[in-house]
């Protein structure tokens, strides 16, 4: 249990989706990549997908940014496998995507457990993979623009992926100053 970096590949596959990084082995929290390559796509007997809205609201703090908190997240509660005799529907993933113009000073913010990871321009920014308590990272676009090839006023794909591995506790908040947005599907 605990921080797990390094269990993706810093660059998207080719599927848009997360790279498994230990091709032959496994991770202190991960059980391989035959497992984890079934965490975002559908296999039928081992999981179901549904889709939900992440609506990004504007903050009452900071009117410059953008956020959808959820200290009790539990979007597919009763649904789909059901709460397999647990209060809440555990031991699901997550996989939000769209797409932005960089018009420069954009930041994102993740604070969650278990595992995230964003990606922007199919570069990995934010790394929060493992089975912990909560923890935040933000990403400054501008400080990375170069290595993640950015040019003012180009669109870009972002994506998140999140995976809910624990029965104590979900929370999931996003901040970000990236505009338009809107709800991530």
């Amino acid at each position: 249990m605990g921080l797990d970096p390094g269990m993706v590949e810093p660059i998207l596959g080719v599927d848009d989706k997360p790279v498994y990084s230990q091709p032959f082995g496994s991770t202190p929290t991960t059980t391989g990549r035959a497992n984890f390559d079934q965490w975002y796509r559908d296999v039928p007997g081992v999981n179901l997908s549904t889709e939900i809205a992440l609506p990004l609201g504007v903050s009452a703090g900071d009117t410059r940014l953008y956020v959808y908190s959820n200290p009790d997240f539990f979007p597919i509660d009763n649904a789909l496998f059901g709460n397999e005799g647990n209060p809440h529907n555990f031991h699901f993933t997550l996989e939000a995507s769209g797409t932005f113009v960089y018009q420069g000073g954009e930041i994102f913010r993740f604070t969650g457990d278990d595992d995230v990871w964003v990606f922007i321009n199919d570069r990995l920014v934010i790394d929060l993979g493992g089975t912990h308590a909560s923890m935040s990272s933000e990403v400054g676009l501008d400080d990375q623009a170069a290595s993640l090839g950015l040019t003012l006023g180009s669109e870009y794909p972002i994506h998140i992926f999140f995976a809910e591995r624990h029965t104590v506790s979900s929370n999931f908040t996003i901040e970000t100053s990236i505009a338009g947005l809107g709800d991530c599907p």
